[in-house]
């Protein structure tokens, strides 16, 4: 699905962004924060066991992050900043990437961004993908039915009906010439059964 943003903001959602730290004290103990409201553990001197915490925070809002098929790009909202060297147009489906500096080993961030600016942020690898919407459930098909099926006149295109015979055949209209039936006066009151007028 393309993107059609940037100058209709009302047409996406904000995409989302997810920033999880491990944030150094002066008493060397060392806690784990999360850009959203999640319980963290308590500050520890066990720095590995915090980083390890931390990767499988991420992980968990990874997992129950399901991507906006609609989100717009996180990464365009920062002004494309992570890849300046690079512009490009945001275009694409949306894609949830998860960015890492093994160097510093303390941050990580996952965002909703367009698959154009995916490939060209550093230390990022996409997580999952947005699902497209369903599509939307169309009428059920409900087949014609036959003059023989249904015994009255046939429906055709266009909201009219056809003859309940096959195509081609017209109905052909009664002769009206000749006599009429019943009981019809000829001239002196006689009756056309030859009987005396009442």
């Amino acid at each position: 699905m393309a993107l059609t943003y940037p100058d209709a903001p009302s047409a996406r959602r904000p995409g989302r962004c997810w920033t999880i730290r491990v944030v150094g004290h002066r008493d060397r103990t060392a806690s784990v924060t999360c850009s959203s409201t999640c319980a963290m553990p308590p500050r520890s001197r066990d720095l590995a066991a915090l980083r390890r915490f931390a990767e499988a925070h991420v992980a968990a809002h990874a997992r129950a992050a399901a991507v906006h098929h609609d989100a717009a790009c996180w990464c365009r909202r920062q002004q494309c900043a992570l890849h300046d060297g690079t512009r490009v147009n945001c275009a694409g489906g949306v894609v949830l990437v998860l960015r890492h500096d093994p160097a510093v080993g303390q941050v990580w961030t996952l965002t909703e961004v367009c698959s154009a600016c995916a490939p060209l942020m550093p230390h990022a690898r996409v997580m999952s993908r947005a699902v497209p919407p369903p599509a939307a459930p169309r009428e059920p098909y409900e087949p014609l039915a036959t003059a023989s099926e249904s015994g009255g006149p046939r429906r055709v295109p266009g909201g009219f009906s056809a003859p309940p015979g096959g195509m081609g055949q017209v109905p052909v209209p009664e002769r009206r010439g000749g006599r009429r039936h019943g009981t019809a006066r000829r001239r002196g009151g006689r009756t056309a059964s030859g009987g005396a007028g009442g």
